[in-house]
């Protein structure tokens, strides 16, 4: 159901080549789809990084004007986890050295789920934390490095690849059942006289 989804399926169905279908979806990629992992690990940083209280960050981030990127979920919620969010914090807390990025988007999520239930950490959230504790334990990069890297976009990067590999088999999967063009639903269209 995803804007990428859609658009990979809309275009194969519209009888264009695999580039096209791929990159149709690709171009949903942004802020609202996959976008949220980068701007998670730029905020979660420098939060923790000046020492903000989950309170500090979520209440200056609210005078901003600006949603707290990888908190929140459509789906989930505080007593219905995301599985791959627990699953990629177990994988952690076992694997990796340090986890400081990762408990402080957690203190985060415990301050957030007292205002609403459904303002949990999401996977995106989790990644973009995750990356920043796998680029400080790592030992391989200074300070400056990991700046230019999350400012980057990297996290972005990794998302690309991988998406693109569900999206090729949105295409592939459109071709082989030799789906017709799409037609949105009539009775979603608004019409007047």
């Amino acid at each position: 159901c995803v804007s990428g989804a859609h658009n990979t399926i809309v275009t194969a169905r519209a009888g264009k080549d695999l580039v096209s279908s791929l990159v149709s979806g690709l171009l949903t990629i942004g802020p609202r789809f996959g976008g949220a992992i980068d701007d998670a690990a730029r905020y979660f940083k420098d939060a923790y990084d000046r020492g903000l209280t989950p309170y500090e960050f979520v209440e200056s981030m609210k005078k901003k004007g600006i949603r707290v990127p990888g908190i929140g979920h459509r789906i989930k919620r505080g007593d219905n986890r995301d599985k791959r969010v627990e699953l990629l914090q177990l994988f952690a807390r076992t694997n990796v050295p340090s986890v400081k990025y990762m408990e402080y988007a957690v203190q985060v999520e415990t301050y957030t789920l007292s205002k609403a239930n459904n303002l949990v950490l999401n996977v995106d959230g989790a990644i973009g934390s995750l990356f920043l504790d796998l680029l400080a334990g790592s030992g391989m990069f200074t300070k400056q490095e990991i700046d230019e890297i999350v400012e980057i976009g990297y996290l972005n990067g990794l998302f690309v690849l991988a998406r693109s590999i569900g999206l090729i088999g949105h295409t592939f999967d459109q071709k082989r059942l030799k789906q017709p063009l799409y037609r949105h639903p009539w009775e979603d269209v608004l019409y007047t006289k």
